[in-house]
Protein backbone atom coordinates (compact mmCIF):
# COMPACT_ATOMS: atom_id res chain seq x y z
CA UNK A 1 0.00 0.00 0.00
CA UNK A 2 1.23 3.44 -0.84
CA UNK A 3 2.91 5.56 1.99
CA UNK A 4 1.22 9.11 2.50
CA UNK A 5 2.92 12.31 4.36
CA UNK A 6 1.60 15.77 5.02
CA UNK A 7 4.90 18.35 5.40
CA UNK A 8 3.82 21.04 7.31
CA UNK A 9 5.66 23.98 5.49
CA UNK A 10 7.14 24.22 2.40
CA UNK A 11 10.10 26.09 2.47
CA UNK A 12 14.25 25.53 2.09
CA UNK A 13 13.95 22.07 3.73
CA UNK A 14 10.30 21.12 2.99
CA UNK A 15 10.46 21.72 -0.50
CA UNK A 16 13.02 19.48 -1.81
CA UNK A 17 12.11 17.35 1.43
CA UNK A 18 8.82 16.92 -0.68
CA UNK A 19 10.06 16.15 -3.93
CA UNK A 20 12.05 13.40 -2.29
CA UNK A 21 9.47 12.16 -1.17
CA UNK A 22 7.09 12.05 -4.23
CA UNK A 23 10.03 10.74 -6.24
CA UNK A 24 10.61 7.94 -3.92
CA UNK A 25 6.84 6.54 -4.27
CA UNK A 26 5.02 8.44 -1.17
CA UNK A 27 1.84 9.97 -1.70
CA UNK A 28 2.78 13.73 -0.66
CA UNK A 29 0.90 16.56 1.03
CA UNK A 30 2.41 20.15 1.30
CA UNK A 31 0.94 22.76 3.77
CA UNK A 32 1.96 26.22 3.11
CA UNK A 33 0.04 29.12 4.81
CA UNK A 34 0.46 31.80 2.61
CA UNK A 35 -2.05 31.54 -0.96
CA UNK A 36 0.87 33.47 -2.56
CA UNK A 37 3.25 30.24 -2.23
CA UNK A 38 1.17 27.96 -2.87
CA UNK A 39 0.32 29.68 -6.49
CA UNK A 40 4.66 29.25 -6.80
CA UNK A 41 3.82 25.50 -5.89
CA UNK A 42 1.24 24.66 -8.48
CA UNK A 43 3.32 22.94 -10.86
CA UNK A 44 4.92 20.70 -8.50
CA UNK A 45 3.13 16.83 -8.84
CA UNK A 46 2.71 16.75 -5.26
CA UNK A 47 -0.85 18.07 -3.89
CA UNK A 48 -0.91 21.62 -1.83
CA UNK A 49 -3.06 22.77 0.81
CA UNK A 50 -3.30 26.48 2.05
CA UNK A 51 -3.78 26.12 6.13
CA UNK A 52 -2.63 27.87 8.46
CA UNK A 53 -1.38 25.49 11.41
CA UNK A 54 -1.62 28.09 13.88
CA UNK A 55 -5.39 27.85 13.96
CA UNK A 56 -6.81 24.18 14.69
CA UNK A 57 -10.36 24.43 12.95
CA UNK A 58 -8.60 25.69 9.79
CA UNK A 59 -6.35 21.73 9.73
CA UNK A 60 -9.93 20.23 10.57
CA UNK A 61 -11.07 21.42 6.73
CA UNK A 62 -7.85 19.34 4.99
CA UNK A 63 -9.42 17.14 2.78
CA UNK A 64 -7.45 14.02 4.05
CA UNK A 65 -7.21 13.79 7.79
CA UNK A 66 -5.11 9.97 8.04
CA UNK A 67 -1.20 10.10 7.29
CA UNK A 68 1.44 7.51 8.05
CA UNK A 69 3.89 10.60 8.53
CA UNK A 70 3.23 14.27 9.74
CA UNK A 71 6.71 16.26 9.62
CA UNK A 72 6.57 19.62 10.85
CA UNK A 73 9.55 21.44 9.39
CA UNK A 74 7.90 25.28 8.94
CA UNK A 75 9.77 28.07 9.68
CA UNK A 76 8.81 30.99 12.48
CA UNK A 77 10.30 32.98 9.53
CA UNK A 78 12.83 34.94 12.13
CA UNK A 79 9.63 35.53 14.58
CA UNK A 80 9.85 36.72 17.84
CA UNK A 81 9.01 34.28 20.80
CA UNK A 82 5.54 34.56 20.29
CA UNK A 83 5.77 33.39 16.61
CA UNK A 84 7.38 30.78 17.99
CA UNK A 85 5.02 29.46 20.12
CA UNK A 86 2.48 30.05 17.81
CA UNK A 87 3.92 27.89 14.88
CA UNK A 88 6.14 25.48 16.91
CA UNK A 89 3.91 24.52 19.76
CA UNK A 90 0.70 25.35 19.15
CA UNK A 91 1.48 24.25 15.16
CA UNK A 92 2.36 20.53 16.51
CA UNK A 93 -0.50 20.20 19.29
CA UNK A 94 -2.96 21.56 16.27
CA UNK A 95 -1.61 18.68 14.28
CA UNK A 96 -2.06 16.61 16.98
CA UNK A 97 -5.24 17.21 17.56
CA UNK A 98 -6.90 17.41 14.48
CA UNK A 99 -4.61 15.09 12.33
CA UNK A 100 -4.18 11.30 12.56
CA UNK A 101 -1.08 9.71 11.47
CA UNK A 102 1.40 6.84 12.72
CA UNK A 103 4.49 8.98 12.77
CA UNK A 104 4.86 12.68 13.57
CA UNK A 105 8.12 14.11 13.24
CA UNK A 106 8.73 17.80 14.53
CA UNK A 107 12.24 19.35 13.03
CA UNK A 108 13.80 21.18 16.28
CA UNK A 109 17.15 22.41 16.64
CA UNK A 110 20.58 21.62 17.80
CA UNK A 111 20.55 25.30 19.59
CA UNK A 112 18.81 23.60 22.79
CA UNK A 113 22.37 22.57 23.90
CA UNK A 114 23.39 25.53 25.92
CA UNK A 115 26.73 24.45 26.50
CA UNK A 116 29.79 26.58 26.28
CA UNK A 117 32.78 24.71 26.88
CA UNK A 118 33.00 23.48 23.29
CA UNK A 119 32.56 19.45 24.46
CA UNK A 120 31.04 16.75 22.66
CA UNK A 121 26.80 16.54 23.46
CA UNK A 122 24.51 13.79 22.26
CA UNK A 123 21.03 13.22 22.76
CA UNK A 124 21.24 12.36 26.42
CA UNK A 125 23.28 15.25 27.38
CA UNK A 126 21.45 18.35 28.69
CA UNK A 127 19.32 20.70 26.78
CA UNK A 128 18.48 23.68 28.90
CA UNK A 129 18.94 26.62 26.49
CA UNK A 130 18.74 30.02 28.03
CA UNK A 131 16.62 32.11 25.56
CA UNK A 132 12.93 31.86 25.52
CA UNK A 133 13.14 30.88 21.62
CA UNK A 134 15.20 27.85 22.69
CA UNK A 135 12.42 27.13 25.15
CA UNK A 136 9.80 27.08 23.58
CA UNK A 137 11.47 24.42 21.55
CA UNK A 138 11.99 22.20 24.52
CA UNK A 139 8.62 22.70 25.50
CA UNK A 140 7.22 21.62 21.53
CA UNK A 141 10.16 18.54 21.75
CA UNK A 142 8.47 17.65 25.04
CA UNK A 143 4.84 17.70 23.78
CA UNK A 144 5.69 15.55 20.65
CA UNK A 145 7.63 12.93 22.86
CA UNK A 146 4.93 12.66 25.34
CA UNK A 147 3.39 11.53 22.19
CA UNK A 148 5.78 8.94 21.22
CA UNK A 149 7.09 10.78 18.17
CA UNK A 150 10.59 11.83 16.63
CA UNK A 151 12.42 15.25 17.76
CA UNK A 152 14.82 15.65 15.10
CA UNK A 153 17.34 18.15 16.28
CA UNK A 154 18.82 20.20 12.71
CA UNK A 155 21.91 21.87 12.87
CA UNK A 156 22.75 25.33 11.43
CA UNK A 157 21.04 24.62 8.00
CA UNK A 158 22.93 25.85 4.39
CA UNK A 159 22.87 25.32 1.07
CA UNK A 160 22.28 26.76 -2.61
CA UNK A 161 21.17 30.18 -1.77
CA UNK A 162 21.74 30.32 2.16
CA UNK A 163 25.36 30.26 3.57
CA UNK A 164 25.06 33.00 6.08
CA UNK A 165 28.91 32.97 7.14
CA UNK A 166 30.34 32.67 3.57
CA UNK A 167 27.61 35.64 2.53
CA UNK A 168 29.38 37.76 4.72
CA UNK A 169 32.68 36.88 4.22
CA UNK A 170 32.27 37.85 0.76
CA UNK A 171 29.94 40.75 1.25
CA UNK A 172 33.09 42.48 3.74
CA UNK A 173 30.75 42.13 7.13
CA UNK A 174 32.19 38.88 8.62
CA UNK A 175 34.32 38.99 11.76
CA UNK A 176 35.60 35.89 13.99
CA UNK A 177 34.50 36.27 17.59
CA UNK A 178 36.95 37.08 20.41
CA UNK A 179 39.97 33.72 19.53
CA UNK A 180 37.54 31.94 17.03
CA UNK A 181 37.44 28.76 19.04
CA UNK A 182 33.78 28.40 19.29
CA UNK A 183 32.34 25.31 17.52
CA UNK A 184 30.20 25.72 14.13
CA UNK A 185 27.48 22.65 13.92
CA UNK A 186 26.53 22.44 10.27
CA UNK A 187 23.55 20.78 7.74
CA UNK A 188 23.44 20.42 4.24
CA UNK A 189 20.36 21.41 2.80
CA UNK A 190 20.33 17.52 1.18
CA UNK A 191 21.31 16.22 4.65
CA UNK A 192 18.60 17.63 6.41
CA UNK A 193 16.15 16.37 3.91
CA UNK A 194 17.96 12.75 3.37
CA UNK A 195 17.78 12.42 6.98
CA UNK A 196 14.03 13.42 7.34
CA UNK A 197 12.91 10.71 4.41
CA UNK A 198 15.04 7.89 6.31
CA UNK A 199 13.51 9.03 9.94
CA UNK A 200 9.76 9.03 7.90
CA UNK A 201 10.43 5.47 6.43
CA UNK A 202 12.42 3.79 9.74
CA UNK A 203 9.99 5.53 12.51
CA UNK A 204 12.60 5.83 15.42
CA UNK A 205 10.81 7.37 18.23
CA UNK A 206 13.36 9.78 20.48
CA UNK A 207 15.35 12.18 19.70
CA UNK A 208 18.32 12.12 17.24
CA UNK A 209 20.39 14.71 16.35
CA UNK A 210 20.99 15.52 12.32
CA UNK A 211 24.39 17.13 11.72
CA UNK A 212 27.23 16.10 9.76
CA UNK A 213 30.31 14.22 10.68
CA UNK A 214 32.78 17.43 11.80
CA UNK A 215 32.40 20.28 13.94
CA UNK A 216 35.08 22.66 13.42
CA UNK A 217 35.58 26.06 15.17
CA UNK A 218 34.96 29.26 13.40
CA UNK A 219 38.76 30.34 12.56
CA UNK A 220 39.12 27.15 11.27
CA UNK A 221 35.50 27.85 9.12
CA UNK A 222 37.50 30.50 7.96
CA UNK A 223 40.96 29.51 7.40
CA UNK A 224 39.74 26.98 5.03
CA UNK A 225 37.01 28.78 3.31
CA UNK A 226 39.14 32.20 2.93
CA UNK A 227 41.99 30.42 0.98
CA UNK A 228 39.18 28.38 -1.08
CA UNK A 229 37.40 31.67 -2.35
CA UNK A 230 41.00 34.17 -2.14
CA UNK A 231 40.16 36.26 0.64
CA UNK A 232 42.00 37.43 3.86
CA UNK A 233 40.82 36.39 7.08
CA UNK A 234 37.95 38.18 8.29
CA UNK A 235 38.92 40.68 11.68
CA UNK A 236 38.56 39.71 14.68
CA UNK A 237 35.80 41.08 16.65
CA UNK A 238 33.70 40.48 20.03
CA UNK A 239 31.28 37.53 20.86
CA UNK A 240 27.97 37.83 19.70
CA UNK A 241 26.08 37.17 23.13
CA UNK A 242 22.50 38.26 21.45
CA UNK A 243 22.07 35.22 19.07
CA UNK A 244 18.11 34.69 19.21
CA UNK A 245 18.76 31.19 20.22
CA UNK A 246 21.77 32.03 22.90
CA UNK A 247 25.41 31.61 22.19
CA UNK A 248 26.57 28.31 22.61
CA UNK A 249 29.75 26.05 21.61
CA UNK A 250 29.63 22.32 21.33
CA UNK A 251 30.09 19.83 19.18
CA UNK A 252 27.25 17.76 18.59
CA UNK A 253 27.18 13.81 17.49
CA UNK A 254 25.44 12.30 14.80
CA UNK A 255 26.12 8.70 16.26
CA UNK A 256 22.76 7.88 16.84
CA UNK A 257 21.46 8.52 13.43
CA UNK A 258 24.17 7.13 11.91
CA UNK A 259 23.54 4.04 13.98
CA UNK A 260 20.43 3.73 12.37
CA UNK A 261 22.33 3.10 8.80
CA UNK A 262 21.79 7.43 7.64
CA UNK A 263 24.81 8.58 6.86
CA UNK A 264 25.26 11.77 5.30
CA UNK A 265 25.81 12.96 1.71
CA UNK A 266 28.37 16.21 2.39
CA UNK A 267 30.10 14.46 5.49
CA UNK A 268 31.87 18.02 6.50
CA UNK A 269 31.40 21.61 5.39
CA UNK A 270 34.20 21.33 2.87
CA UNK A 271 32.04 18.90 0.55
CA UNK A 272 29.53 20.88 0.93
CA UNK A 273 30.80 24.46 0.81
CA UNK A 274 32.28 22.94 -2.79
CA UNK A 275 28.59 22.48 -4.40
CA UNK A 276 27.79 26.05 -3.79
CA UNK A 277 31.21 27.37 -5.19
CA UNK A 278 30.27 25.27 -8.04
CA UNK A 279 26.79 26.79 -8.34
CA UNK A 280 28.16 30.26 -7.94
CA UNK A 281 30.54 29.96 -10.91
CA UNK A 282 27.65 27.91 -13.30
Amino acid sequence: MQRSVLIAGCGFVGLPLARKLLETGWQTHAITKAESSAERLRSESFNVHVFDLRHADALRKLPRRHFNVVIHCASSERGNVEDYRAVFFEGSKNIMGSLEYENFIFCSSTSVYAQTDGAWVDESSAAAPTRETGQVLRDTEELVLAANGTVARLSGLYGPGRCVPLRKLLAGQAAIEGDGTRVMNALHQLDAVSALHFLAASKPAGIVNVTDNLPVTQVEWYRYVCNRVNKPLPPTGPRNRDRKRGWTSKRVSNQRLRSFGWAPIYPTFKEGLETILALAKS
